[in-house]
């Protein structure tokens, strides 16, 4: 019975360290450089802003893209770029047979004016290093024909070599940032509807031809 009960012990602790190694992380550091394209899979762009001071509303895009020329030596001199197409606004709206909402955003002017306005782009053109896992990202962010200076907070989740499901080096990164909409020309009711627009960012990024 007690070697039994060994045999048992030792192949959990054997499975453990397996299981262990498969999902092992990896510094920064030690990934491959290069460039990394988004996991629309595991990535999301999520903004809220104020509904006449009485709550959040909240929507998110479903088409974007980005990229990640990733230098692990220097990570300070990586460079991201970014596209969104304003398009694929989704508010969750009720009753949206009777009234598209998310079509009423993405192209009316006062709001996305796609028509006019087909992408939405952002390029980084700083990263400062704050900690091992965060930083400042400064960059340019042009929307609605106009291109301001924005700041990211970003965080550093993880990244690993080989990724278990895809084999791929990845990694993954959260980003936080706020914007003032009528400073691209989106007036639109503002203050009732809030000219502050939090911005809520995850994706993960695999290197490109591995």
């Amino acid at each position: 019975m007690k070697f039994i009960k060994i045999s048992v012990a030792v192949l959990i602790l054997s499975l453990t360290c397996s299981v262990s190694e498969v999902f092992a992380k990896s510094t920064f550091n030690d990934m491959p450089a290069g460039e990394y394209k988004l996991d629309l899979s595991h990535a999301s762009i999520v903004w809220k802003v104020s509904h006449l001071g009485l709550s959040n509303y909240v929507a998110r895009f479903t088409d974007f893209d980005a990229a990640i020329d990733f230098n692990p030596k220097k990570i300070e001199q990586s460079q991201i770029t970014a596209s969104i197409n304003p398009m694929s606004i989704q508010t969750a709206y009720p009753n949206a047979a009777e009234k598209d909402f998310d079509k009423i955003l993405a192209t009316e002017k006062g709001w996305f004016n796609s028509e006019a306005f087909s992408n939405i782009n952002f390029a980084s053109t700083s990263i400062d290093m704050r900690t091992e896992n965060t930083a400042v990202m400064q960059g340019n962010l042009t929307f609605l024909g106009v291109t301001k200076e924005v700041l990211l907070d970003v965080e550093f989740n993880g990244a690993m070599a080989k990724q278990p499901f895809t084999g791929k080096p990845t990694m993954g990164f959260s980003a936080t940032t706020s914007i003032k909409r009528s400073d691209f020309g989106m007036s639109q009711y503002v203050p009732s509807i809030g000219d502050n627009v939090e911005i809520l960012i995850e994706g993960e990024f695999a290197h490109f031809g591995d």
